[in-house]
Parts: structure tokens; sequence; C-alpha cells
């Protein structure tokens, strides 16, 4: 018996007095025993274990307002292709990628993706549409949802409810259909989905329930299975970018320090003549959801990446323009009247955010002439049905400044009001980057990139560059929306080129310490076979901001309270601070599930040891597990989803 014992659920070593109530304890716990704690580093620079060799990468960039998929065959890795142009698409915005949306049949069947969905939606007769179910922007739900689970929910716009597993499926199946069509008219045969390797991007400060779930949707989506889970990699949005921006020949780029393309130099000339061993450079994404931010140090000669601040922003996407154009629209014609709207009108409403999404991308810093917004036909007619008076009266007694009605059916918008909606949104990424160059890790930064659609506002670039005064270069890649599209396949082609992450939380168990008086509170005394014990103790495997390497490992050993057990479930905690002292403090809280099926693996041995190995340094957390005695492997597997 070793000094400590492990305090966790169902199952495990021997029984833990019933007299004592203790979140750790919380179903009857009994405790287990982890056996020699211990802390493996691999060496960072050896290769991690490939796998299986394909043929492709295939990378899916699914973004909260646009997304699409780019590919590189592995004997072609330099050579990145972005998907077909879609059919449809906007006047003036690039269709490389295609909008969020989805739309299903009345009966909740998979009809349409993308452009394809938004124009048979809009072609729908107003008493046909509100019984279709039509979602749009709907990947925040995984990063807004408290408790998230397969069983939570996203709302159509006619306001009926679906499952979200079952829409991200849909979503990933549609483009894998696509994805294999296009690969097969490439190749003159039927491409296999076994020769795919597939990468799925997520945004950087999405928690370990959100990425669980995007890997769940892919094994519902036929994407791959649960037996071969390395087939798809999934990849922070920021880590894709940051990896294809390193590559970047000046021709490829905008410098807005210098405020001019630089054109005319060397295309072989890579960013700043090369960045060399040491430099320093942070990446932002400004996706349609959430702002993103990693900082990464170049390590020579081979070009790997180290983190060296854990990845941080918030939900400061340029959706966040588009609530506060719908805030203006409440405040004009009152919150009931759009509410009302957007229920009874679904297809209208959708057609109005359109309209509001090309004249967003024309706000500029020295624009001076008004932004039409076009109003639908139907949006006046119902607003008097509804009102019993006209849009035009109601913007007059609105007292709402620089916003006019044209006699033509459109909202003239003043560039002052305009730029009003993207201060609120643009301010909070100013402050996080503000905060985050304060720390003394993000000192001698030498270029910041700046990436993701929202990344050509000229209103963020310039506010972007008065908070920065000079202090490092600013560069934007040319094909800026699709950076993390390209990166993201890099990374498919290569996982291992970050070798050093950090850590975003503090992860650890439940244990009994021996007591110690006066260094353990009285309230934590258990007494157990004549042995005194402090309960609720944090046993940390990982703390916040502490650096992995990418194949650095956490062993802890574990022993079943009776041999014919056959399932150890064991409670992970987890928390924001690094310093965490019992899993009963402020801010601790249990996150997952850490599950050793012992099912087929019977040992001889009295007193069986399992050995479990935590992987930390990656995109996403993983188990292994094996029988000391017979050297058997055992099923282990980390549940953050459902626990």
């Amino acid at each position: 018996m070793t000094e400590r014992e492990s305090a966790t659920d169902t199952g495990t070593a021997e029984s833990v007095s019933s007299v004592y109530s203790s979140p750790a304890k919380s179903v009857g716990d009994p405790g287990i025993t982890p056996l020699s704690p211990s802390h493996s580093l691999k060496d960072p620079d050896q290769n991690v274990a490939a796998g299986p060799l394909y043929m492709v990468v295939v990378a899916i960039d699914f973004g909260t307002t646009s997304s699409g998929y780019a590919y590189a065959f592995t004997k072609e890795p330099e050579c990145v292709h972005t998907m077909r142009r879609w059919e449809g698409g906007d006047p003036g915005v690039s269709n490389q990628k295609t909008p969020t949306t989805i739309l299903l049949t009345p009966e909740g069947k998979f009809h349409s993706f993308g452009y394809a969905a938004r124009d048979f939606y809009h072609d729908l007769d107003p008493s046909e549409s509100k019984h279709w179910l039509y979602l749009e922007k709907f990947k925040m739900t995984l990063h807004t949802t408290a408790n998230l689970s397969v069983e939570t929910e996203l709302q159509a716009a006619n306001g009926k409810r679906v499952k979200a597993l079952d829409i991200f499926a849909y979503a990933l199946q549609f483009f894998k259909e696509q994805a294999l069509k296009e690969l097969s008219d490439q190749t003159g045969s039927e491409f296999d989905n076994a020769d795919v390797r597939w990468v799925i991007t997520v945004p950087a400060i999405w928690k370990q329930p959100a990425k669980q779930f995007m890997r769940q949707a892919a094994y519902k989506s036929g994407l791959v299975t649960p037996d071969n889970p390395e087939q798809l990699i999934i990849a922070l949005e920021p880590e894709a970018a940051s990896i294809y921006c390193r590559k970047l020949r000046l021709h490829q780029m905008i410098d807005l320090s210098c405020k001019t393309a630089v054109n005319g130099c060397s295309p072989t000339e890579n960013v700043g003549a090369g960045m060399t061993q040491g430099d320093r450079y942070v990446v932002v994404d400004c996706g349609g959801g959430t702002v993103d931010l990693t900082v990464h140090q170049i390590r020579m000669p081979e070009g790997h990446l180290k983190e060296l601040y854990k990845a941080s922003g918030g939900p400061y996407g340029s959706i966040g323009i588009d609530y506060e154009f719908e805030k203006l629209l409440c405040k004009i014609f009152g919150a009931d009247f759009i509410e009302q709207f957007k229920i009874k009108r679904p297809a209208a409403w959708v057609d109005l955010m359109i309209a509001f999404e090309s004249r967003k991308r024309a706000a500029a810093p020295d624009r001076t002439n008004p932004l039409n917004i076009n109003l639908p036909f139907s949006f006046i007619d119902y607003y008097k049905k509804y009102r019993g008076h006209s849009v035009e009266h109601a913007l007059r007694k609105s007292n709402v400044d620089f916003v006019k009605w044209s006699s033509q059916g459109m909202l003239r918008m003043n560039p002052d009001a305009m730029n009003a909606l993207f201060k609120p949104t643009i301010d909070h990424i100013i402050q996080h980057l503000s905060e985050l160059f304060q720390r003394a890790e993000v000192s001698n930064i030498k270029f910041l990139f700046l990436v993701g659609g929202f990344a050509e506002s000229p209103l963020l670039q310039q506010a972007v560059q008065n908070m920065l005064q000079g202090r490092c270069r600013i560069i934007i890649p040319h094909d800026v929306g699709l950076t993390i599209l390209k990166g993201a396949v890099l990374f498919g082609l290569d996982p291992s080129v970050i070798k050093v992450r950090r850590s975003p939380l503090t992860y650890g168990v439940g244990v009994l310490n021996r007591f110690v008086e006066g260094k353990h509170p009285a309230e934590k005394l258990l007494l157990k076979d004549g042995t005194r014990w402090c309960t609720d103790v944090f046993d940390t495997f990982i703390s916040a901001d502490q650096s992995v390497a990418l194949g650095e490992t956490v062993k802890r050993s574990y022993t079943p309270a009776k041999p014919s057990q056959l399932v150890i479930i064991i409670n992970i905690y987890c928390a924001e601070q690094d310093e965490v002292v019992f899993i009963t403090d402020p801010g601790v809280r249990k996150c997952g599930t850490l599950r050793l099926d012992l099912t087929g693996t019977e040992s001889p041995a009295a007193r069986r040891e399992i050995q479990t190995i935590m992987q930390f340094g990656d995109t996403e957390i993983r188990a292994l597990a094996v029988d000391v005695a017979t050297q058997k492997s055992v099923k282990a597997n980390i549940d953050f989803l459902n626990n």
C-alpha cells in the first residue's frame, strides 16, 4: 500500500466509510490506490509514430459563418488544393467557401448545405418555408453551451428544435461526399475513404467536451470510425494558421506596417527574409464566432513550433456585428416585432441579414458616403400589418441617429452608424490583445499575423495598428480566409510540427493522502482501518499554462478493489488556476471520467496493477492502459462529454 489512495467513483479499491460525504465520493464511492505516480517526458524532437500512410489529407474548416475543404496528396505535400468554387455565391464575396447553412426537410432529413440550402430556402413559398428546418451560424453552440452533451439541441429558423449532433454529422457527411467526389474526378477512379486522413479545425479556446463532440459527429457522419480514431485529427484553428503563415513568401502577404502589398521582392524569400531561431510571433485568428490568439516561437533548424502562452481569446467574432445590427433593428421597430418577423417570415429575415452582410464588408474608417441596406418587401408589409403604421414612421419616431429611410425601400446608414456596430466586438479584441501583450511570455514579438475572414475588415486592421503603435510587424496573408484551411492540410501532413503546447487547464483526480496535523483541515480527516487520511486531495496531472511536449505522458497506476472487478471509473477534475490543493477548492469542477475496462484481461495476480498513461501534449487528451503483470492492453477511455 502506498502513502495515498485515490477517491473515485464506482467500484475501485477498498471501501471508504460512507459516513463522510465528499464530492469525490458522491456516488457512494470506494477508494482506489494510485501506485507510483510519475511524469515522463519523451524527447520532444523524436518523431511521433505517423501510423498508416494515407494517400491524401483532406481538411475541413467548419466555420461559424462559412466552411470549406482543402486537400493535398501526400506525394505532393507542397501543393495544397482548395475545393472547387461553389455554385451560387454573393457578389463581391469570395466563394471558395460556402455559408455554414443547412436545410432539412419538414421530416427532418438532410436536404442541402451552403449556398444551395440558402437559395432553395429563399425560393420556398412562405407557407411552405415555415415547415422546413433552416439553420445557420450554429457552431458557436458548442462553445456557449455550459453542459454540452450528445443531447444538446439547436433551434432552426422556424423555432423547431433539432439535435446538434445530427446537424454537425449531416454537415460533415456533406463535405465527405463533396471531397471524395472531387478526388475521384481528379484521379479518374472511385476514391476510397480509407485512403484519406481527415482534419477538422476547431477554435483553440474550445474546451475538451466541444472537441469530443466534433469527433462524435465525425463518427456519426461516417467520416471515420471509432475503431480507427487516428484517421481523424482535430486541428486548432490558430495553430493551423500559424503553420501556414511561417511559410509565407513576401508576395503572398500585405504588411500593414508598410500599408502596401510587399511586391517586387524575391518570391522565394520568406516573411521578413525568413524567421530565424527563437523568433516569436502572435497569430490572431478572427473568425465569425471566435477570436483565437496563439503565441509561437520558431525552433530551428527544422522550423518546429513551440507554444509560449496558452491559447486565449473569446466569442468576439464578426457575428457580434450581426447581433448589434439586430439590436439596432429592435430599437427602431421593437423587439417584439423583430422576434415575430423572424418566426413568421424566416426566409425574409435571412434575406435581410444577407443584405446586411454585403454592406458590412463595405465598412471602412475613411468612408464618407452612406451604406444602403435593402429591406425585404415582406418586412415593410408585415410591419404595417403588425403595427398599423409604416416603416418610415417608425424610423422618424425612433430617434436613432444616422439611420434614415430611403424612398427606394432602403435603410440608409451613415458610416458612423455602421462603425458603431463594429465597436463592441473590436473593443473586445483590442482589450484582449492589450492584455496579452502585457504578459512576460509575450515579449519581443516580431510579427503579428491577422488571419480569418474578419481580418479583412479595414476597421479591425486600423484598430490593431493603433493599439500596437509599431511594436511589431502586422502581416495579413492575401488569401486570409483560406489561411486556416491550407494550414490544416499542412498540419495533417505532419502533425508533429508543433512540438510544445501549453495546457489550457489544470487536470487531476481526487486522492486520499496521509493526514498531517496542522497542515490538513480537520473536516477532511477520515479514519480507515486505524489510519488517518486526508480526503479530497487534488492529485495534479498537469497544470494550467504548463509547457507540455508532444508525446509527454503522465502515468498513474490503479488497483481494483476485487480481482473479479471489470470496470474502474475515475473522476477527472479541472480548474483554470494552476495551484489547486483540494478538489473542493473554488473553481474546481468535475469535467470528465476515465474508464478502464478490464474485460478479457484476466490476471492470475492476487493484486492487479493497471498502469494508465495519459497524453496531454496533443490537441486532444488521450489515455492508454496496460495490466502490469500480463502486459496486456486495457481499454481506456476519457469521456469529457457524458460525465
